[in-house]
């Protein structure tokens, strides 16, 4: 009997965006009450493919585990670890073992053909941002993402717009390997997330990113009001002082109505009604606020937490040994299946 296991994973970029948010952990915190088996992780190995210091990689963990904990996921409802699945410090290295989700992503690597991965999006967009050149990592990520769900047995996986081509990815290998092994893995399915694509303050064509160079382009949700009040003063908008919604024709007032809707509750229409009347200039100030309340409290929270740095490295300890104790026997049954044993 099949177990419904939901899996998903977030790069530790430190405190994420407003985007991050909304797309993203507001949906964990809602799927960790439904679901009795929620797997969420720190996507350390992946964070690789672009060049990151050590201290700040260390950091960006600790910081990413303060702001999902701050959002609202509780450990008690969900598995919460680093995708490197860390021993402890002191490592007994006669017992230390290569770590599941990268000897998995061997194999199904060598289920995977290049010219697939090649045409991924992703790897295009940036690959231009190494020079055109790219690296191992970067191209192979996705089959480390597949080896991630696979690895759990997952059934869904939330995801963006821009990575369901990956999930797809990760549902092909899984049927390839089960026609050559014997059906196993089971094939998982999306959980679209239904709040809009969050995009730039600076260029509403884009989407927002921690790592674009407009400081004024992303709001991180422990921004100060001031910093917050900044960047929505400085959004992008148009030369229609009205506000409508129009993605289209008006992507930056769209955008803001995107904001103000996801971070209330409201609906884009109850949020039209409740601008009737306001000009885009005082609208952006309706939409800073909005995002301050929402975010003060969980401002708040993060601070706290990263002032114990133990009880952050305890949290994802004990998510990894559970998860551990989760994908052991699975990956035992695939080195039998493919010979290993």
């Amino acid at each position: 009997m099949r177990v419904d296991r939901i899996f998903s994973g977030i790069q530790p970029t430190g405190t994420p965006h407003l985007g991050n948010y909304l797309g993203a952990i507001q949906n964990w915190v809602n799927l960790q009450e439904k679901c009795s088996s929620v797997l969420y992780s720190i996507m350390d190995m992946h964070s690789l493919t672009m060049p990151k210091e050590p201290a700040v990689l260390r950091q960006n963990i600790l910081d990413t585990t303060a702001a999902i904990l701050a959002c609202g996921i509780d450990p008690k409802k969900c598995f919460l670890f680093r995708q490197s699945l860390p021993q402890n410090d002191e490592v007994n290295w006669n017992n230390h073992k290569v770590p599941e989700h990268a000897e998995l992503a061997w194999i199904l690597g060598c289920l995977t053909n290049v010219p697939r991965l090649l045409r991924l999006p992703q790897w295009k967009m940036k690959r231009a941002s190494q020079n055109r050149e790219g690296t191992v990592g970067l191209l192979t990520y996705p089959v480390l993402q597949a080896a991630d769900i696979l690895l759990y047995k997952s059934t869904r996986v939330p995801v963006g717009e821009d990575q369901v081509l990956h999930l797809e990815l990760a549902q092909d290998i899984a049927q390839q390997f089960n026609k050559k092994y014997g059906e196993f893995f089971p094939v998982p399915k999306a959980i679209l997330s239904t709040t809009k694509k969050i995009k730039s303050l600076r260029d509403p064509a884009v989407k927002m990113s921690k790592s674009d160079p407009q400081k004024l382009a992303t709001v991180n949700i422990a921004d100060s009001p001031d910093e917050i009040v900044l960047k929505f003063r400085k959004a992008v908008t148009d030369f229609t002082s009205e506000v409508t919604y129009d993605p289209t024709a008006r992507p930056g007032v769209s955008n803001l109505v995107s904001i103000h809707a996801a971070v209330t509750g409201l609906s884009i229409k109850e949020v039209l009604h409740q601008a009737t009347g306001l000009d885009t200039a005082h609208y952006k100030m309706v939409v800073a606020e909005s995002v301050i309340q929402k975010f003060a409290p969980i401002r708040n929270e993060i601070k706290k937490l990263q002032e114990d740095k133990s009880h952050l490295i305890k949290v994802l300890e004990d998510g990894a040994e559970k998860a551990k104790e989760l994908a052991a026997p699975i990956y035992q049954e695939i080195r039998r299946l493919v010979g290993f044993q």
